[in-house]
């Protein structure tokens, strides 16, 4: 199997293209700063990691942004920290100016010139709009969990993927679903016999971090530590 077999690349975006995790840390600060016991970068993250899901589960058709604000809430409440609403709100809000990984521009553009590029992401359309913005590239299709009611790791998202990029005339063999979150999205890619690769931005990182550990270990087709490694994989693949 190559990279140069495929028509469409599909991406999560939040932990493969967007730095979530430094995202959520900056933005967790007015919480964190008043903690009695200074807790580690792994453990601020896992314990987000251990209260989105169950959220996103009980409220799948809660805009992404209105979930973090709970989400932040939540965590202020296991902490025993006050927080007003309008504070929760803003965490919401942060997600707009998360910076992307500093080899996601340059990559997305590259893989355009070879591949049609497509979003399967568990945010809602405003707040993917600004980190569109902030990637610099024209998608050829967007799914948000926004517009399709409810959040991965469901299989309803994919379904619907699929199923849109089918009548589009894309067949699943020549999908290439490409995410960091093994949970999130390279499980369910498995339900659904998708091909994947694994963007492995955590593999110099301790623990889970912000993303769920999946029951078990899913399969995927290709793995590489960044978007630049998958660009240049691709790059020595047309050379050969």
């Amino acid at each position: 199997m190559q990279l140069t077999d495929f028509e469409i690349l599909t991406f999560d975006c939040y932990g493969t293209l967007i730095d979530w995790e430094s995202g959520l840390l900056e933005s967790l600060e007015p919480l964190t700063t008043r903690l009695d016991k200074e807790l580690s970068r792994n453990e601020i993250l896992e314990a987000y990691a251990r209260l989105e899901p169950i959220q996103q589960a009980h409220t799948p058709t809660k805009l992404y942004s209105e979930l973090m604000a709970t989400v932040y809430k939540r965590m202020a409440e296991q902490w025993a920290i006050p927080v007003s609403w309008d504070e929760c709100l803003r965490f919401g809000e942060s997600l707009k100016n998360w910076s992307a990984f500093p080899d996601s521009v340059e990559a997305l553009a590259y893989l355009k010139q070879h591949f049609k590029l497509a979003i399967l992401s568990n945010v809602d359309n405003e707040s993917f709009a600004a980190s569109n913005a902030t990637l610099s590239i024209t998608f050829d299709a967007i799914y948000t969990a926004q517009d399709i009611g409810s959040y991965k790791p469901d299989d309803n998202n994919f379904n619907y993927m699929i199923d849109r990029l089918a009548a589009a005339g894309i067949a699943k063999s020549k999908i290439l679903h490409t995410a960091q979150s093994l949970f999130h999205d390279h499980a369910p890619a498995n339900r659904h016999g998708l091909n994947s690769c694994w963007i492995d931005r955590q593999h110099i990182q301790d623990g889970s971090g912000a993303t769920p550990p999946p029951a078990d270990m899913p399969h995927y087709d290709f793995r590489f530590c960044s978007m630049a490694e998958l660009a240049e994989a691709h790059r020595k693949q047309l050379a050969e």
